[in-house]
């Protein structure tokens, strides 16, 4: 779909790390190599996008099973085959319960949360104080005034300290994507794609520091809109050609029926034009039509599934109209059970 604390008198947060982290396992910057990514696991992820659940636990909701009874979340979503959860993160958040929280704070503990219930975790940068997606990339508004240096140095210092209040809380995440639907650029205008040296170099900074907290797991990048494979290839190959380091191609897709064809085709030219497994990052469709949406999904499943791709997220299936009229869900409002959009991750 489409808080960072300030520093405490002018310190940078790798510095207060150093200094006051070092019994939560903070790791000390040094000049070595960064170690490979990890291989790929073998087995398809089923994942879904619950970033929005401690805010809705906060405000009295809750979840059914399919046979109408009150179950915790994380354990509904592992009766569909469901072992992984992604998670967004802004820097410095409102208090708005749709469009804020997901602080690194809060996002850590709900980690930890996923972690305890056997799950794998995602964790999710915008780079941004709200949401950033395909037509919106802001910078967070303590960063908007930075020169490119200086934003390249809040980049290093932000992805460091995130990754590390991440570790304190005992979780080491399967992946860490790197920005949020990235079509034109990050941090914009700095970042801009039209700017693609400036561009890869702050990507390439919060893929150098999740790296060094977390060396073993996989980073992705994110595009969305892969119906235009075009605008998907504009960035990769602005990102390769000066440098970009990814691990996975992360994208979104919302397809239904008969447009998820052409969408597989344009993943599978991703991944073998680039070398880079794909995984779909987003996905889901009108809480209305659940029938549609699980036939969507099986396709997407079975298709990514066809050509190696690394796996299928559904982009908060536990999302209630009344939050945040969001009405890409696969819950039922009114007996608070999963739909029919669910099943399709089931026998696939």
């Amino acid at each position: 779909m489409t808080s960072e604390p300030a520093e405490r008198a002018g310190v940078p947060r790798r510095s207060l790390l150093l200094g006051t982290a070092a019994g939560a396992g903070a790791l000390a910057l040094g000049v070595g190599a960064i170690a490979p990514a990890a291989h790929a696991a073998a087995a398809f992820v089923k994942g879904a996008d619950i970033s929005w659940m401690p805010q809705m636990e906060a405000k009295g909701y809750y979840w059914n099973n399919s046979s109408g009874v009150r179950q915790d979340l994380f354990t509904i979503l592992k009766g569909y085959g469901i072992t992984a959860v992604s998670l967004r993160t802004w820097v410095n958040p409102s208090s708005d319960p749709g469009n804020g929280h997901c602080s690194i704070e809060e996002t850590a503990q709900v980690a930890q949360r996923a972690k305890n219930a056997g799950m794998q975790v995602l964790i999710g940068f915008h780079f941004g104080d709200t949401w950033n997606s395909v037509g919106v990339q802001n910078p967070p508004a303590a960063w908007a005034g930075l020169s490119y240096s200086q934003m390249l140095q809040a980049m290093y210092d932000y992805v460091y300290h995130s990754c590390n209040v991440i570790k304190y809380y005992g979780v080491t995440p399967a992946w860490v994507k790197i920005g949020n639907e990235t079509n034109s650029g990050i941090c914009k205008p700095t970042g801009s794609i039209s700017k693609p040296a400036q561009m890869t170099g702050l990507l390439n900074a919060a893929y150098d520091m999740s790296k060094q907290v977390f060396p073993s797991t996989p980073v992705l990048v994110h595009l969305a809109q892969p119906q235009n494979l075009a605008g998907v290839q504009n960035f990769l190959d602005a990102y390769r050609s000066n440098g970009g380091k990814w691990d996975i191609t992360g994208l979104s897709s919302y397809a239904q029926g008969g447009n998820v064809p052409t969408v597989l085709a344009n993943m599978q030219t991703i991944q073998s034009s680039y070398g880079k497994p794909v995984m779909q990052v987003e996905y889901g469709g009108p809480v209305g039509k659940p029938t549609q949406v699980r036939d969507s999904l099986r396709a997407f499943v079975t298709g990514i599934k066809g050509f190696g791709g690394l796996g299928t997220f559904f982009w908060e299936p536990e999302g209630y109209p009344s939050f945040n009229n969001y009405n890409s869900s696969a819950w039922d409002e009114s007996s608070r059970r999963p739909t029919a959009a669910m099943d399709g991750f089931l026998n696939v």
